[in-house]
């Protein structure tokens, strides 16, 4: 299975609600998410599915990402991706759920981060920068039992927005 760990793009401070879930992209952080979906269909980057976080920031992330890559099927929300969600839970939904070649999960920092770290390193923390609008690929042959993956790359959106700029 090919993974993408995306961190959400730039938000605005706060919402008028202010509630934190409530927060929407900002037009620039729009704008360059759009920059960096065209990197990754540069790239070759194709979703089967895109599973995001419940907060809005993240969906409007996701919605981005399904109308540039054009990804086939839907985009679906997960209250496993919120910030303070649980790996475990999220895992057994992904292994139900979805029998896919290419999974996106849009989330927060720090919880990308920690499914990092799960992934690769066996639950050790991680030390890695996750910009707002960065993308980690992983590959694993499945996520049933050990959580293991390798990691393949991790992009900046600076990288991402220049590959898509040629």
């Amino acid at each position: 299975m090919n993974l993408y760990l995306i961190r959400h793009a730039i938000s605005e401070a706060e919402s008028p609600s202010g509630e934190d879930s409530e927060r929407e992209l900002s037009d620039k952080g729009a704008k360059k998410m759009r920059q960096i979906a065209k990197g990754l269909r540069t790239l070759g980057v194709d979703f089967d599915i895109i599973l995001t976080s419940p907060y809005l920031r993240a969906q409007q992330t996701a919605g981005i990402l399904a109308d540039v890559l054009k990804t086939k099927k839907k985009v679906v929300v997960s209250g496993n991706l919120a910030p303070g969600g649980n790996p475990d839970l999220l895992f057994a939904e992904i292994n139900e759920k979805f029998s896919v070649d290419s999974l996106a999960l849009v989330g927060h920092e720090p919880y990308l981060s920690t499914l990092v770290g799960i992934l690769t390193a066996g639950g050790a923390s991680v030390e890695m920068t996750f910009k707002k609008g960065g993308v980690c690929y992983l590959s694993t042959d499945n996520l049933l039992h050990a959580h293991q993956a390798n990691l393949e790359w991790l992009l900046t959106p600076g990288i991402l927005v220049a590959i898509g700029d040629h």
